[in-house]
């Protein structure tokens, strides 16, 4: 299955001229190698090509996931992938592309959207696509074949010292899925800020502050809108809770009532803790960046008040007196 984006042109006057049209491009079917074709511009053209300005706006595509549609099998198979994917996925990122379009938030980043339009909790309409297009992408990108195990290295030194076990964790996780009341998802968040009165992040966080945390969110929230890092997030939408059973003689099985069994096989089978320790490390970072940032700003602020200099008003009577007597 492939999703196609297209590149639309505004018309911009540009020294008498008129804007170009560009043609679309397609992203290959999933697991496979992106390789983007601009359409070229003969010699012919050029004169005319120079004349112009275009000015370029990128829909937003479809994301594949990072491994072929069947690659998870038996556990979830290319039909439930091409119905959750290919269909409610694709339809998030159509409709978020046609309530963007000739608006602030075109050509925005995806991230930078879903912040804006959760626009501190007074969600704009916008928000549920786009924060149900991001959820998704960083739900696929969660799993991986032969998925499962356990983490290792500083993600289960982490794990280990916030939630005592990696069993503690697994466990808070899926009280989490289980108990989010009606369509949503539970997330594993790296936490590396605290927040202040008006919920202001405070860009210097004491080292307590610093640590992994299992959220759960309604609907399309996610942990982006309280500037936490996601590191590992499980669906619990009803679209989600259709996986294909070990048993043969057993096509589905429907998990609406039976999350539990869902959550067990994603812990078990399909986790990939390889993201999540990648993720970890992009978010200490990024942390470690903000701090940086944070202090530099604080040091030239410092380096602004040091630098004034007062005014003295000197009272002309009184200078003159005491040049004569001298």
């Amino acid at each position: 299955m492939q999703s196609s984006v297209s590149l639309t042109s505004t018309l911009v006057p540009f020294q008498g001229g008129v804007a170009l049209q560009c043609s679309q491009f397609r992203v290959p079917k999933a697991g496979a190698q992106s390789q983007v074709q601009f359409p070229t511009v003969s010699r012919l053209a050029e004169p005319l090509w120079k004349g112009y300005q275009t000015l370029i706006t990128a829909q937003l595509e479809l994301k594949p996931p990072p491994y072929p549609l069947n690659a998870l099998e038996p556990h979830m198979s290319r039909e439930t992938f091409e119905y959750h994917w290919g269909k409610h996925h694709r339809a998030y990122v159509d409709n978020l592309n046609k309530q963007i379009v000739g608006t602030e938030l075109d050509g925005m980043a995806l991230e930078d959207i879903v912040v804006a339009t959760y626009n501190k909790s007074d969600t704009l309409p916008a928000f549920n696509n786009a924060a149900q297009v991001w959820n998704h992408d960083f739900f696929w990108e969660s799993m991986k074949p032969d998925g499962g195990g356990k983490p290792s290295g500083e993600l289960l030194e982490l794990i280990e010292r916030d939630f005592g076990s990696f069993e503690e964790l697994v466990k808070e996780l899926k009280t989490a899925a289980a108990t989010q009341f009606g369509s949503g998802w539970a997330w594993l968040c790296y936490k590396a800020n605290i927040l202040d009165v008006g919920n202001a992040v405070n860009p210097f966080p004491s080292e307590k502050d610093k640590k992994l945390v299992v959220l759960k969110s309604p609907n399309a929230v996610n942990p982006l809108v309280w500037d936490y890092s996601a590191l590992l997030t499980i669906d619990v939408w009803e679209s989600a809770l259709s996986i294909r059973n070990d048993d043969p003689l057993t096509t589905y099985i429907f998990l609406q009532n039976r999350r539990p069994d869902y959550i067990s096989i994603f812990m078990e089978k399909l986790v990939s803790w390889d993201a999540v320790s990648l993720r970890l490390e992009k978010a200490k970072a990024r942390a470690l960046e903000r701090e940086i940032e944070a202090e530099q700003r604080k040091r030239e602020e410092e380096t602004l008040g040091d630098g004034e200099v007062e005014e003295i008003y000197v009272d002309s009577e009184t200078e003159d007196s005491e040049a004569e007597a001298e």
